[in-house]
């Protein structure tokens, strides 16, 4: 007898052929659910399905990759690195002085036109080796107090930008803080091309990101400055230039809507550009660049998804052709699926 009968006998558990049904009895029942057995789709890969879906794959996507490429390709851009050019001879040895100087930022730019541009022509400003992904400058910010005046005063995570004189910052942290604050005034042929900045930014964001009764406060009032002030008479949630900023981009390149023409651009058309290069892009060796670009139904001019969509097709495509030749060229029996554990009748029990 096993030490283990003999302890249940001991017990009182009566005899060992009594635990043993005992213990048999806490099995549970058998069922094909429970052991996996239901039916189920398991599809064999045999040489012509794989062949089949190569080919479904390539004639699906060589079509649509062209089709966003074409879209992608009938987006006009226009590109204008202004950065050195914006910066006067005398400067260009120590731009950093010259950008936290008095002197006058005004900078004239001459734009031209090559194809027609419909409108609405989109107005973007270009960063390049800006991190706005950076954990630290992230973090610095408060969306309760974006949204609330009720948490005007809730600046714990927005340091060092939170307070100015013991008074909190509206809004506060680094990310409002650094506001862009480059101008762009355009002339076409002496007459003025207004640029609309209403409906720039995402519409969640004015109605649930931002509050309608929250309005700056000590905003840009301490030292140093870092961008663009705020009008502390229009909330925030009509701030719209504060909104597009404050969605933080994840690549160190990025663009930001400034602004739409609602005129058609001809080609040909000289555009004069009086900027205000103010942005303090130079201390970290950034970039800065105006755009003007028309959109597709696609948005705007990204080749990346065309080119993806081609090479997978064309990939497939191979693929599909070499296994057809080894298929046709040496051709190898398959097993009898009769065999296989699915296929065999299901017994009642174990």
């Amino acid at each position: 007898m096993s030490f283990s009968a003999t302890s249940s006998i001991a017990l009182g558990g009566g005899s060992p052929e009594a635990s043993a049904a005992k213990i048999t009895s806490k099995r549970p029942k058998y069922s094909r659910f429970t052991q996996q057995e239901l039916p189920a789709c398991k599809p064999i890969l045999t040489p012509k399905w794989v062949i089949l879906t190569f080919l479904v794959s390539g004639v699906v996507f060589i079509p649509l990759g062209a089709i966003c490429l074409f879209a992608s390709q009938g987006v006009i851009e226009i590109i204008d690195q202004y950065d050195t050019d914006c910066i006067p001879l005398t400067f260009r040895d120590n731009k950093v002085r010259y950008i936290q100087g008095l002197e006058d930022k005004r900078c004239n730019r001459t734009i031209t036109v090559t194809k027609t541009m419909k409108n609405p022509v989109y107005v973007y400003y270009q960063l390049e080796n800006y991190y706005q992904n950076h954990r630290r400058y992230v973090k610095s910010r408060q969306d309760g107090q974006l949204r609330s005046p009720k948490d005007e005063h809730d600046v714990k995570s927005c340091a060092p930008e939170d307070t100015v004189g013991g008074e909190p910052i509206v809004p506060c942290g680094l990310v409002a803080w650094s506001l862009f604050n480059d101008t762009y005034d355009f002339t076409r042929n002496n007459q003025k091309l207004s640029v609309n900045k209403k409906d720039i930014s995402w519409k969640s964001d004015r109605d649930s990101k931002f509050g309608k009764n929250v309005f700056p406060k000590n905003f840009q009032k301490g030292s140093p400055i870092g961008g663009k002030s705020l009008d502390p008479k229009i909330p925030l949630s009509e701030q719209e230039d504060l909104i597009v900023w404050m969605r933080t981009a994840a690549l160190p390149i990025f663009r930001k809507l400034y602004g739409k023409i609602d005129t058609d651009l001809e080609a040909g058309d000289t555009i004069n550009v009086l900027l205000q290069n103010n942005y303090n892009t130079y201390s970290f060796n950034g970039k800065k660049k105006l755009v003007l670009s028309t959109t597709s139904w696609l948005g705007g001019r990204n080749d990346f998804l065309g080119i993806a969509y081609l090479t997978v097709g064309s990939i497939c495509l191979s693929l599909a052709v070499f296994f057809s030749v080894l298929y046709l060229a040496k051709p190898r029996q398959l097993g009898d699926p009769s065999y296989l554990s699915w296929n065999r009748s299901a017994g009642g029990g174990r």
